[in-house]
């Protein structure tokens, strides 16, 4: 029965698509973590967007009103309270059609079709080449692996494509070992030292950030911090003696190193970006193997196993990102960053964050949009180490919908110090359940869906099952940004399906002293809530927990269904 109820909830599923224009600023990022607990606007310091504030709430005190710009239109007054949570009617909206979710099998260079232009054979010069025609000219990759040491600047109206899965590689070979005890070492392929960025899940090793990533016969192996831990399947990189070392003898082995930092960037407007396999890229934390200009389109590449973001669009305003493997990149997936109404549809983002990057509260996992708006549609996010889909730090109608995001090690779905959301028709399922530093399961964690400080943010039709925990609305004191005061404001979650049925599974509400939350700003309304038990206290109002009766006393939920599981 309840598999029934659930195929009639998501082919009822309804998308209506609000996209505005962001505000656009520059952003320097950096890496000092205690920096993120200031009040000031992140982004002011150079600060990344990605750290919470202090998990455990000071006492709630009233403030004084904060002013701030936020959206005009008020949601509607919160229904009134109901003494028994059988439901009454949900409200009526209008169906839409969504873009069907991407599977496994949906996306990479087999989708590619032909190639017809320039060819560029496997040892040639890649840039060289493109270098030496004009703008609009295809240039069409030849199978085989080519190895990329110089960055590939396209022209305008470029296409680099390649209809025989084309390999392009950051990485270069290493011979001439020697046994060292009970390791084997190379000497003279690292470049020297420098300086560390980015945020680890092991902040005392702190090795992260070290970009140069090695691979035997194709596996990549974990990075270690000492030349003592090395073992099978293992290396370290010991940069003031300029050597490698490997736990596990490499003869009759093909042993490399990746080097070179990015396979393909420009600022160029039209460039096409088509079928090809990108991998082994040493990038720097938050920079990218591809790195898209404006008005590009990247589709049914496979992007792998680089050393920072597979994919990055920078000030990359109407790009379309379609159809691509973006799997197994060692910091994020894909990255927006200062990009206006660019398109992220049928991709799969799925094993992201290898190299360790902190996995509940820096910009590690499936997709990060900071100060950029847009559609992210139809994809598959799934189990990365990391936050599925994190809208953070002055997105601006961004609308994510349709979205299939499982199994991933932090939130869902994150929607931080931003405004004009619109989270519709997404399964949200399996999320939240990392164990490393700072992971939890308070509402103070996260969970499926978690709107943090935001206005004018609309979630609805989701259906969120299994995660840590269901919807949680965060509000804290997080300073300003383009508009104002980041404040929690006009939040509505309607037409929902809510599973809550294990462990300390909630919904509802959490605030910092200081940063109070008016009546009306939050409403729930016509919700499905799968619960163990309607005594269960499953709900929370700003530290009060709640079971299905007391959240619509509570004036939460007048209209919401509450379900047996």
């Amino acid at each position: 029965m309840r598999k029934l109820w659930f195929a009639a909830l998501i082919a009822a599923a309804l998308a209506v698509v609000t996209v505005a224009l962001p505000v656009i600023a520059n952003q320097k990022n950096a890496t000092d973590v205690a920096k993120s607990r200031d009040l000031s606007d992140p982004t002011a310091s150079g600060v990344l967007p990605s750290h919470r504030t202090s998990k455990t709430p000071a006492a709630t005190v009233p403030p004084k009103a904060p002013a701030s710009t936020v959206p005009s239109k008020k949601p509607a007054s919160t229904p009134p309270a109901s003494s028994t949570p059988k439901p009454t009617t949900a409200p009526t909206t209008t169906k839409a059609p969504t873009v069907p979710s991407a599977d496994e099998g949906d996306a990479g260079p087999a989708f590619a079709g032909p190639c017809s232009g320039v060819v560029i054979k496997p040892g040639q010069n890649a840039q060289s080449i493109v270098n030496s025609k004009p703008a609009g000219t295809t240039f069409c990759f030849a199978a085989g692996l080519h190895r990329i040491t110089e960055t590939i600047r396209p022209k305008a109206d470029t296409t680099l494509a390649s209809a025989d899965r084309a390999v392009l590689t950051g990485s270069v070979p290493l011979t001439g070992w020697a046994r060292s005890g009970a390791t084997w070492v190379v000497r003279g392929a690292l470049p020297a030292a420098y300086g560390m960025s980015g945020q680890c899940e092991d902040n005392k090793a702190n090795i992260c950030h070290l970009r140069e990533q090695v691979f035997v016969d194709g596996e990549h192996l974990t990075r270690v911090a000492s030349a003592a831990a090395v073992k099978a399947g293992s290396f370290y990189a010991d940069y003031a003696a300029n050597a490698i070392y490997l736990g596990s003898n490499p003869a009759g082995h093909e042993v490399e190193m990746s080097k070179t930092k990015t396979a393909i960037e420009s600022g160029s407007t039209g460039v096409v970006v088509r079928g090809l396999t990108i991998e082994h890229f040493a990038s720097a934390p938050q920079a990218g193997a591809l790195v898209s200009g404006p008005g590009w389109k990247v589709a049914a590449n496979d992007v792998r196993w680089n050393h920072a973001v597979g994919v990055m669009l920078v000030k990359a305003n109407n790009t379309r990102v379609e159809k691509n493997l973006i799997r197994n990149n060692g910091q994020l997936g894909l990255g927006q960053y200062s990009s206006a109404a660019a398109t992220v549809t049928r991709n799969v983002i799925t094993g992201n964050n290898t190299d360790g990057f902190w996995i509940a509260d820096w910009e590690s996992g499936g997709i990060k949009s900071t100060r950029s708006s847009g559609t992210v549609s139809g994809n598959l996010i799934k189990a990365n180490k990391g936050i599925g889909m994190w809208a953070d730090v002055a997105d601006d109608g961004r609308v994510i919908s349709g979205n299939k995001i499982i199994g991933n090690a932090a939130d869902g779905i994150r929607y931080e110090i931003s405004r004009n959301g619109t989270i519709e028709n997404n399964t949200i399922s399996g999320n939240g359940f990392g164990t490393g530093r700072g992971s939890g399961t308070s509402l103070w964690d996260g969970g499926g869906v978690n709107i943090n400080t935001s206005s004018g943010v609309t979630v609805r039709n989701n259906v969120v099952s299994g995660n840590v925990n269901g919807v949680t609305i965060q509000s804290r004191t997080r300073g300003t940004g383009p508009w104002g005061t980041y404040l929690l404001r006009e939040i509505q979650v309607t037409g929902n399906t809510i599973e809550m049925t294990g462990g300390s599974q909630s919904t509802g509400m959490v605030k910092n002293s200081g940063a109070e939350v008016p009546a009306g700003e939050v409403v729930f309304s016509g919700n499905k809530y799968v619960l163990d038990a309607l005594g269960a206290q499953r709900f929370a109002r700003f530290g009060t927990k709640l079971t299905a009766d007391g959240w619509r006393q509570a004036g939460l939920d007048a209209l919401g269904k509450f379900l047996l599981n």
